[in-house]
């Protein structure tokens, strides 16, 4: 008998106190109903999110990126043994839209941060498989509120450094850190000018590399910072170094993110750039939605492939496809 009430799914009301009094049994069921894309789990994820939100919204939330090979793991590890270790909560989450497709996840292999997943004050979460980017950016947004109303101080949001996802992760969170290696001649041929203009600040890691070659990786990007607007009136990123390997400068890079946090809390920026995030998702999450429904309605679903025969053969134009389909969608809803 035990096992039948221990396999039933947790109420509402359960799972609001479990995360309340930082279950991390239940905190873990909460997140997994959050990246549910079944309706009925979204109904009853949607009510146990409105219950949190007032408990929620006060950690500090910094999304962390860098090239394949740049050692995120070993960094976000020794980042979050520093902040366990002054008694903070931390939580890292991953971002990685492909795991849906592969099966595997950025963080999937908890053994890459052994020290850190044993660690009672630290929460590590791999990326739904979602698979899509919109599946995997509202699970994310809503995990980070879970979390935040389970009393984790510091959310880092970890992302697989490509495309989409790091524009995605800046989306929703307050800090900004891109991690690169040294060698930057080479390698800012290589970087898109996207990446940092989206960083609040650019760490070099493996600050035991070679002092020459150090220098010009920092001169390198300090100049391609320059040359670019910064986000905000009130803060030029700064270009540090740091060995996630060794820890050497990561509680000065840390001391830096907490400056930036009380600027952007006194100047009233915090607020702003977090309003201004929930606006993006409401617009993308809309169209995300819309799109779903579009390619579900029965009478685009039957129209869709002649049409797409037609433009292969030539024998009609975009525009003109795309209002038959428009014209489908909108009959057949009605």
């Amino acid at each position: 008998m035990p096992e039948v009430v221990k396999s039933a799914s947790p109420g509402v009301d359960v799972l609001f106190e479990g995360v309340r009094s930082g279950d991390r049994a239940l905190i873990g069921r909460a997140i997994t109903l959050v990246e549910s894309r079944n309706p009925d789990h979204q109904e009853k994820a949607q009510q146990l999110l409105h219950r949190l939100l007032p408990f929620a919204g006060e950690s500090l939330r910094v999304g962390i990126s860098g090239v394949p090979g740049v050692g995120k793991s070993t960094f976000i590890e020794n980042l979050g043994m520093l902040l366990t270790g002054q008694g903070q909560k931390v939580a890292v989450l991953a971002v990685d839209p492909s795991s849906g497709r592969t099966g595997g996840s950025i963080l999937g292999d908890k053994t890459r941060m052994d020290r850190l997943s044993a660690d009672l004050n630290a929460f590590i979460r791999p990326s739904p498989s979602a698979g899509v980017l919109g599946g995997v950016a509202r699970a994310t947004r809503e995990t980070i509120v879970v979390l935040e109303a389970a009393g984790f101080g510091t959310v880092l949001v970890e992302t697989v450094g490509t495309g989409q996802s790091e524009t995605m992760v800046a989306d929703m969170v307050d800090f900004f850190l891109v991690l690169m290696l040294p060698g930057a001649g080479d390698e800012l041929q290589g970087i898109k000018k996207g990446i940092l203009e989206l960083a609040d600040m650019v760490a070099v890691n493996k600050a035991d590399a070679f002092e020459a070659k150090l220098k010009q990786a920092v001169n390198g990007y300090k100049s391609a910072l320059h040359i670019m607007s910064d986000a905000s009136p009130s803060w030029h990123p700064p270009v540090v170094t740091c060995s996630g390997l060794t820890g050497q400068g990561v509680p000065e890079l840390w001391g830096r993110i907490k400056k930036h946090q009380r600027i952007m809390l006194e100047n009233g920026e915090r607020a702003k750039r977090r309003a201004n995030q929930r606006l993006t998702w409401l617009e993308t999450h809309l169209k995300d939605r819309l799109m779903d429904n579009f390619y579900a309605n029965d009478a685009v679903k039957t129209m869709l492939s002649s049409v797409k025969n037609e433009l292969r053969d030539g024998n009609t134009t975009v525009s003109s496809g795309v209002e038959r389909l428009l014209k489908a969608y909108g009959q057949h809803k009605h």
